[in-house]
């Protein structure tokens, strides 16, 4: 299948080399304002968007740019017919925007999926199926403990994501957002949330710490606490941005900086290792990979597509809950 990709900025590297390392796949045209970073891809370059779909006529564009021009190129990419869209996060400027671009793409028939990938990490599938096969009885509660190190000072995120800095909202509709995602695949759809978020570095113009508490059906809870300003234990802080704990009445799972998975058992002290450390290409244990291939195999197999936007609108609407629960200090039902 043609790929052609709209966005080369900083996290973009990781789709072209997920893309490239894919079989069957070509990777057929980069398009940014930026020519140089086209050029920089390896793949046919442009720097407007209609004239690489005339000219490539992809089978799937993936979207890599943010959210105020995300409506306007799933809109281009219909008018080109193309097979699929997949769309980097966060989806659109505000939830009434992703629901008339989830609903234009329903009308043309086109998947159009989230690029939402920290579910596809290694160790939260890893966790999913030790907890759907009782591996740690009864979950109960799940902890996530965000620990970038990257956010202090007059400097923080400029060499990597700079627009950080003006964000009217970061630490949530930025980064939570993979754990209101990663959340809901491990426990389901919440159905309530209070939070707590502040902004502690005065460079920047968003939130960058906070807690958030997601109520889910049947008692069960997670929480997650995010702080940029604070690292965690890695070498990498990028590999896992902090550390997890996945509790139930058996047993709990915690999750290393390293991206290991530990198991240890209800009464005991000793935990054994059943996800080991390694080496992964690309980013956060190749999830940006895993989501691709399936996103290739869905098309190809016509198996169901996790994270379509339809679904996705969920997390959305989760997010703005958030920002109603802390604006109010009150718990807000979603």
């Amino acid at each position: 299948m043609k790929v052609a990709c709209l966005g080369a900025g900083y996290f973009a590297q990781f789709h072209y080399d997920a893309w490239r390392r894919l079989s069957g796949v070509e990777l057929a045209g980069a398009c940014d304002h930026d020519i140089a970073k086209a050029e920089g891809t390896g793949a046919r370059a442009f720097t407007d968007l209609g004239a690489m779909l005339d000219a490539v006529r992809p089978d799937i564009l993936d979207i890599i740019i943010p959210p105020p021009s995300h409506a306007s190129a799933v809109a281009a990419g219909i008018a080109a017919g193309v097979q699929a869209i997949i769309c980097q996060k966060p989806f659109c400027s505000s939830l009434d925007e992703a629901g008339q671009v989830t609903d234009m793409a329903a009308s043309a028939g086109i998947p159009l999926i989230i690029h939402e990938n920290f579910r596809f990490q290694p160790w939260h599938r890893s966790a999913k199926k030790l907890m759907d096969d009782g591996g740690i009885g009864t979950p109960l509660q799940l902890t996530f403990r965000l620990r970038t190190g990257d956010g202090q000072g007059p400097d923080a995120y400029l060499d990597r994501q700079p627009y950080f800095q003006t964000m009217p909202r970061l630490l949530v509709h930025e980064t939570a957002v993979h754990w209101v995602d990663t959340f809901r695949f491990l426990f389901g759809r919440p159905t309530a949330v209070y939070a707590d978020l502040r902004r502690l570095n005065p460079a920047i113009s968003g939130e960058d710490a906070g807690h958030i508490l997601f109520e889910f059906p049947e008692g069960r809870r997670a929480l997650f606490d995010g702080n940029r300003l604070l690292d965690h234990a890695a070498e990498n802080h990028r590999m896992t941005l902090g550390e997890g704990l996945f509790e139930g009445t058996e047993g709990t799972l915690s999750l290393t900086g390293d991206g290991a998975l530990h198991l240890r058992r209800f009464g005991e002290v000793k935990a054994d290792t059943v996800l080991p450390a390694r080496e992964w290409s690309g980013f956060g244990g190749d999830c940006v990979y895993a989501l691709q291939r399936h996103v290739l195999e869905g098309l190809t197999n016509g198996l169901p597509f996790e994270n379509e936007a339809a679904d996705y609108l969920f997390v959305r609407e989760v997010e703005e809950a958030i920002y109603r629960s802390s604006e109010f200090g009150m718990r807000v039902e979603v």
